[in-house]
């Protein structure tokens, strides 16, 4: 073959030849050594007919099919074009990336091992724990709405006792037992998780509304239409809103100075219920100081009279032939008015008092007492009590020393007198008697009433009866209680009194 090449080789670049354009074929080509090894295997006359048409109709067959080549990859060839006259820029460019890859792989290297470090499973992690939490509470995001609305169900319970306290007494109880089981089950939480932030706030919160609650029912003591049945209803919630209230020592702690009068209290008087009944009394007086402020118009015009009779007015009054019974009739109309509340509410408090506690009441003693042995009255009261009734009759005598004297006429005062011993009679049947203060008022208006034209027994008319006014008002007291108590006697044996029967209570108020 490489005779034949050599024969042709001279024909390779002359300018007649079709493939005169491309470069010449080399003999190691594979293609080049085929092709003369077929040459070789041809005859004359083929050479000289149908080699040419071959060659002719394989040039044809390439030029079609790279003109399909063309057209259905052109574009592809274009970018590969343009991609490979860009690839003498982009191959430093990718080199010098290559080197800084590699220069920043320890970097990367040291800070993989960071991460991987920090957050490992195996040690202790703040992130990971607040992860953790995060997740935790994602998972319980439910419970924890629940809790989060406790105090605020809470609070509408307590609303809905409030609102209906004034209309239902059932409606009232099912709020109150609703929102002593929602208090149970907030302190129920915060005693299992005591370390808990969100229950401590919320027991905060719970706390809050139980003191709320508590108000509520300390504020409904106060009613002035209060009966017995709400009392012991609303003690008997306080004691279960409250218990705390039950440790006060009040009663134990106070007992020995009530009063400055001794009293013979025994020491089974201090019970558990000395806050409950404190808080009571405390209510109860407020109101019933709410209730003698409507007497106000009436005792400023009977501090009127005072300031007159303390100027010496009366006794000008007097010498100009004024009537006796004219001065001091605002005084007498104030002084009715303030006995009849105070009787009134002095036997409710202590009727209801005895009634809601009657467990705090000392047990009467089995041995009786001697002939001649003096026992206060008060001393069959508890302390809370008796303390209670003796602020009572502090107020009344007050009240009696400052107003009485300027009361001029003997019969307005004896008839006030009885008055008072009426309201000491109630009381005394509830163990708290006071009608020997009568005798002390004597006293001190001996003083007041002898600077208008009266001096010891003898009235503003020149009147005198040989006694001292006290015990003609307690003669007479002690005669019309008789009365009363055989015509009481009748009544319940069922014989009709000629005459009628007269209420105690008519009998009081005339």
């Amino acid at each position: 073959m490489d005779p034949l090449y050599e024969l042709l080789a001279p024909y390779f670049d002359h300018p007649e030849a079709p493939s005169s354009h491309l470069p010449p074929p080399t003999a190691n080509n594979t293609q080049t050594a085929t092709y003369l090894t077929r040459l070789s295997t041809l005859s004359l006359s083929d050479l000289a007919t149908t080699e040419p048409a071959s060659l002719l109709q394989s040039a044809q067959s390439h030029l079609r099919n790279l003109q399909a080549l063309s057209k259905r990859s052109h574009k592809a060839v274009i970018e590969s074009s343009t991609h490979l006259s860009n690839l003498s820029s982009l191959l430093p460019s990718l080199g010098s990336q290559a080197q800084e890859l590699q220069d920043d792989l320890p970097q990367l290297e040291s800070a993989a091992t960071i991460f991987a470090n920090k957050y490992d499973r195996s040690t202790e992690n703040a992130v990971l724990d607040r992860r953790k939490k995060a997740m935790l509470l994602s998972r319980n995001v439910d419970r924890v709405s629940d809790i989060l609305d406790l105090p605020g169900l809470l609070s509408s319970t307590v609303a809905a006792a409030q609102s209906s306290s004034a209309t239902s007494a059932s409606a009232s109880s099912t709020s109150y037992a609703s929102a002593l089981d929602l208090h149970a089950h907030i302190k129920r939480l915060n005693g299992m998780y005591p370390q808990s932030l969100l229950v401590g706030g919320i027991s905060k919160q719970a706390e809050a509304e139980i003191e709320n609650l508590t108000s509520i029912l300390i504020t409904s003591l106060q009613s002035p239409s209060l009966k017995l049945a709400g009392a012991i209803r609303t003690i008997s919630w306080l004691r279960r809103v409250a218990p705390d209230l039950a440790d006060d020592n009040y009663g134990q702690g106070k007992s020995q100075a009530t009063s400055t009068k001794s009293l013979a209290l025994s020491s089974s008087a201090g019970s558990t219920e000395s806050a409950f009944g404190s808080i009571f009394l405390v209510c109860r007086l407020h109101t019933f100081h709410n209730t003698l402020r409507a007497l106000e118009p009436l005792r400023d015009l009977a501090d009127q009279e005072t300031t007159r009779r303390k100027q010496g007015t009366f006794a000008k009054l007097l010498k100009q032939q004024v009537s006796a019974s004219a001065l001091g009739s605002q005084s007498e109309r104030y002084l009715k008015r303030y006995v009849e509340i105070f009787r009134e509410w002095s036997f409710g408090i202590v009727t209801m008092y005895k009634g809601i506690f009657p467990s705090g009441l000392p047990a009467p003693e089995s041995t009786g007492t001697k002939v001649g042995e003096s026992v206060h009255a008060a001393s069959s009261l508890p302390p809370q009590l008796a303390s209670f009734t003796l602020h009572l009759v502090d107020m009344l005598t007050d009240t009696l020393r400052e107003y009485l004297p300027n009361i001029t006429d003997k019969s307005a005062r004896e008839s006030l007198l009885t008055q008072v011993l009426y309201c000491a009679g109630s009381l005394g049947r509830l163990g708290a008697d006071f009608g020997m203060m009568v005798a002390l008022l004597e006293d001190d208006m001996k003083a007041a009433i002898a600077e208008i034209g009266a001096v010891g027994n003898t009235d503003v008319d020149g009147q005198t009866d040989g006694l001292p006014e006290w015990e003609n008002v307690m003669k007479k007291h002690r005669v019309q209680a008789s009365r009363l108590e055989v015509l009481s006697r009748d009544v319940g044996k069922g014989r009709k009194a000629s005459t009628g029967v007269v209420s105690p209570g008519a009998v009081a108020a005339s």
